[in-house]
């Protein structure tokens, strides 16, 4: 009998080159205002990593005009 596959975690954050923090639910997301936001399972949202966005805490396109640039890699020291 082999092992079964591991179920994929329920939440999923990825970082995109030079741009937004993909989110992926079931998820609530909190603003600095308190304002929740509820993402359903399998639902995306892009969270804006640059600063620039006028629908923080979401992603407007605001990074690729004005040419954010983040690609760094996290070490194994970050994951600890």
């Amino acid at each position: 009998m082999s092992d079964p596959t591991p179920a994929e975690p329920p939440v999923v954050i990825k970082t995109v080159d030079n741009g937004p923090y993909q989110v992926k639910g079931p998820v609530k997301i909190v603003d600095h205002e308190n304002n929740t936001y509820e993402l359903g399972p399998g639902r995306t949202r892009l969270l804006c990593r640059c600063g620039l966005s006028a629908k923080k805490p979401f992603c407007d396109g605001s990074h690729a005009r004005e040419g954010f640039s983040a690609a760094e890699r996290a070490g194994e020291k970050a994951a600890e």
